[in-house]
């Protein structure tokens, strides 16, 4: 059977026995109880075989930075399978690399010889593919954010702890040095207790941000190249006729992203989960915004805010607009200094150092202004000089020696889903227009606070 003549009916046929509990034309059947192995054990010079399953703009180039890694690392790794529902996209990408094409993610899973897979479909898709990956054995590089649903990200959390499988999320941003060196520091008492972190990140489109290009041709009608799996594409999401803009521009609607929240801020929460003392669930989560200026058939604020509360004891607040491109300086605020993580704002760009400046109090009587007593990191504003290296290649390495060695990576499934319950809140608050409270025992957003 050729790959133009796909055949659904007689796929599931033949593969009822094997890839049972996928979702499918807009329905989710339940996950197989039977998980396996995976086919070998990696050793430190064995080449590592990737999957690609998501041939777009983000797929595509996470595949050219794996590429790049192997080939500046003695060929640890190598694409040797790609997947995606629009056949152009598919061939494109086999072709390039050489490797086995597929419509269907499943047939994929089934190759033994797939030691991982990168998934970089809509966000809709993030958690089903993952999870099945995992059932069949396949450590996973899962762009972010990491799911859609709250429900989802438990479901991820469980199926890495009983499969024993690698999970990374993909925010390089968390592999950059600078967020270790901040944990340090806090780690160390510079800043004392911490209080509040901000964040933003801001650009501006004339276009209007995600507007990326359609081809015209694609639909589910498409002959040869021109080849859309549409129902396969919706899954979990509802039903209904083809849309070529919620095809090609699926981060403008809700059903298949969050927008800001999800694309953006995601690379914002992450690394702040990182550097904090601990990864942490915030208590409640309010959301502001709109569409202020792109009032097309978008769903999705073009400028977006968060405020969040923590039980630990300090806030978090976030702001993003796609109409105007001056950043909020990233900080991270204690009682007696603040961290400057990124003085321009932008928290995925690169920075030569962070800054410790620490805070100058003046007791009733005195003329000049001294640090905290008691404070040991002096009184003069402190760079500390950061690492400089390609954050992506970083990124990747660490999954891979993870593989490896069996152990966390830097953005882990649990690190990722503090982030995940932080940025899923604050679409709902956006959505119902009221605040979200987390209720961690019952794994649901509340709309009303908790008793202490």
């Amino acid at each position: 059977m050729s790959e133009d003549q796909f055949d659904r009916r007689d796929f599931l046929k033949r593969s009822a026995g094997v890839t049972a509990g996928v979702a499918l034309a807009g329905q989710v059947l339940a996950r197989p109880h039977n998980k396996l192995t995976p086919s070998r054990v990696i050793g430190a010079n064995d080449r590592i075989n990737i999957g690609l399953i998501g041939c777009g703009g983000r797929g595509s180039g996470d595949a050219r930075s794996f590429t790049e890694f192997a080939q500046n690392n003695n060929n640890a790794c190598q694409i040797v399978a790609v997947c995606d529902v629009y056949e152009k996209r598919k061939r494109t990408q086999g072709e390039l690399y050489k490797a086995k094409q597929f419509l269907d993610y499943r047939e994929l899973l089934a190759l033994p010889d797939v030691d991982a897979v990168i998934v970089a479909t809509p966000d809709h898709w993030h958690a089903r593919i993952a999870l099945d990956a995992m059932d069949r054995g396949k450590d996973v590089y899962l762009e972010k954010p990491m799911c859609h649903t709250i429900k989802e990200a438990k479901e991820l959390m469980d199926t890495v702890r009983e499969t024993k499988r690698v999970l990374q999320v993909g925010s390089q941003t968390t592999s950059a040095d600078q967020w270790w060196k901040a944990k340090k520091a806090i780690a160390d008492g510079m800043i004392g207790k911490m209080i509040m972190s901000q964040g933003s990140y801001h650009r501006n489109s004339i276009n209007g941000e995600w507007n990326w290009p359609i081809d015209p041709d694609a639909s589910p009608d498409g002959k040869g190249e021109n080849y859309v799996d549409w129902k396969t594409w919706l899954g979990p999401a509802p039903s209904r006729p083809w849309d070529a803009d919620r095809f090609f521009r699926f981060r403008k609607y809700w059903d298949y992203s969050g927008g800001i929240a999800t694309d953006l801020f995601f690379h914002v929460v992450a690394p702040l989960n990182i550097c904090w003392d601990k990864p942490q669930y915030p208590s409640k989560v309010t959301a502001s915004g709109g569409k202020y200026i792109f009032v097309d058939d978008r769903e999705v604020p073009d400028t977006f805010h968060v405020l969040a509360e923590y039980p630990e004891g300090h806030s978090l607040v976030l702001s993003s607009s796609m109409a105007n491109s001056q950043h909020i300086p990233g900080l991270i605020r204690g009682h007696e200094g603040t961290i400057i993580m990124v003085e321009h704002g932008m928290f995925e760009e690169p920075t030569p150092d962070i800054v410790l400046r620490p805070e100058l109090v003046r007791a009733h009587g005195e003329s000049t202004t001294h640090p905290f007593p008691g404070y040991k990191f002096g009184a003069e504003e402190t760079r500390i000089p950061v690492e400089q290296y390609d954050m992506m290649q970083a990124h990747i390495g660490n999954f891979l020696q993870c593989m490896r060695s069996r152990e966390k990576p830097h953005l882990d499934v649990e690190t990722a889903a503090h982030a995940q319950i932080l940025i899923s809140l604050a679409v709902d608050s956006y959505r119902e227009g009221r605040v979200k409270y987390w209720d961690e025992k019952s794994w649901k957003g509340v709309d009303k606070a908790l008793k202490a």
